[in-house]
């Protein structure tokens, strides 16, 4: 046993104790460098969806970065030349006053095919069809699923369901979306005589086709106001696919190819047009839903003129790989792919829970002021229009379906 004499008087212990813990747990604050106060919405206000949209500033987490992603596409669809000092370097024709009014940024739309197979197809559309943005980035799946519903539709199945089952009956599952082998035989139908046709006129007046140009073509063809690529041709809105050849369309250009060879498709004509539309372009913006090739191929445009002013990725993938799909914006920043200091966030979700939200808070929000159309004057007519015909088809199809019970 210790000696009582060396022991320290326990009251004495007892505040070094406590002086300790105190110091430990009280330890003092520094000014936080933020003035908004995390709070959320208030449901005894009722439901009002905009507030309680604008209620994610304060709401923390992925609210809070999609409540910025909002921010930064609606300075994207606001920014106007004039907004800037000119610069003692700037040409001729942008010191004009009036020129600067009209000159706005240069939006960059990238998305992976799986948003052409899900119901986003129709909010992208949307933004085709009014010119909301100014060219597009996807991949092959991204093109071919958007003709295929012109001709048959996709049907919602679920996550779980076995694959062996699936494929004895000819069923192909995307996520817990369902599409019948049929629909890809109807687009065989479709698509191979357009193919001979741009074959003809490639060999009878050596016309080489882009992947931009093939879209366009296609989408002229279809003739159809639910395609995305109808209203992309119809407003002149370029469309790449660096990867045209990865699903479906390779498929039919390689059957086609044992019949009539010597197809030519000059990729590297796209990637000198859409590098073009970065490096001419006064400020850009880029929205990017998904990862992978379109993510890249964006940025790396932006790169040609030291980064995109505005960004926003939407996408569900985390970093700790490596890998693009995954990298935040500050990674580009290191690259030259987004201008230091430039407005950008990633939003970690899934797209399909959070773009149609933003389309709604911004885009969707003041559309006149988003659509780049001249005539954009008829929109609230054409919208009416539209409105009516949808009531007729749903009045049409209440008929044939109580028609079908009697």
């Amino acid at each position: 046993m210790s000696s009582p004499e060396n022991k320290n008087p326990p009251s004495l212990e007892t505040d070094k104790d406590y002086t300790k813990a105190k110091t430990s747990v009280f330890q003092k604050s520094s000014p936080i460098d933020s003035s908004i106060k995390i709070s959320g919405y208030d449901f005894t206000k009722g439901i009002n969806y905009s507030e309680i949209f604008s209620s994610y500033k304060t709401m923390g987490f992925q609210a809070s970065n999609l409540s910025k992603a909002i921010e930064i596409i609606n300075n994207m669809i606001k920014y106007r030349l004039i907004d800037d000092p000119i610069s003692l370097e700037e040409d001729e024709d942008y010191k004009n006053i009036e020129i600067r009014k009209k000159t706005r940024c240069t939006i960059f739309l990238g998305y992976t095919s799986n948003m052409s197979s899900c119901g986003m197809r129709d909010i992208i559309r949307y933004l085709c069809q009014y010119k909301m943005i100014d060219c597009i980035v996807t991949t092959c799946g991204g093109i071919e699923e958007d003709f295929i519903k012109c001709l048959a539709p996709f049907y919602l199945g679920d996550f779980t369901l076995k694959g062996s089952d699936l494929r004895e009956k000819g069923l192909n599952r995307i996520g817990n979306l369902l599409v019948p082998n049929e629909n890809y035989c109807l687009f065989e139908d479709w698509i191979n005589p357009l193919l001979k046709e741009m074959l003809d006129k490639q060999k009878k007046k050596n016309k080489i086709y882009t992947p931009s140009k093939i879209i366009k073509f296609l989408g002229k063809k279809i003739n159809n106001e639910k395609s995305i690529y109808y209203w992309c041709y119809k407003n002149k809105i370029p469309v790449f696919c660096p990867a045209l050849t990865d699903g479906s369309i390779g498929d039919m250009m390689f059957f086609n190819n044992f019949r009539n060879p010597g197809f030519i498709v000059d990729i590297l004509g796209d990637l000198v047009q859409l590098n073009k539309m970065a490096l001419h372009a006064k400020k850009t913006g880029m929205i990017i839903l998904g990862g992978g090739l379109i993510k890249h191929h964006i940025c790396n445009a932006n790169l040609m003129r030291n980064g995109a002013d505005f960004s926003v990725y939407i996408n569900t993938a985390q970093e700790f790989d490596g890998s693009d799909a995954g990298a935040r914006p500050d990674e580009a920043v290191s690259w030259g792919k987004i201008k230091v200091g430039a407005q950008s966030v990633k939003v970690f979700a899934e797209v399909t829970l959070v773009f149609p939200i933003v389309v709604a808070e911004t885009f969707a929000k003041d559309p006149k002021a988003a659509s780049k159309l001249q005539e954009f004057e008829n929109y609230g007519l054409e919208i009416k229009e539209k409105e009516m015909e949808m009531e007729k088809e749903k009045e049409k199809e209440k008929e044939n379906e109580e028609g079908k019970n009697k």
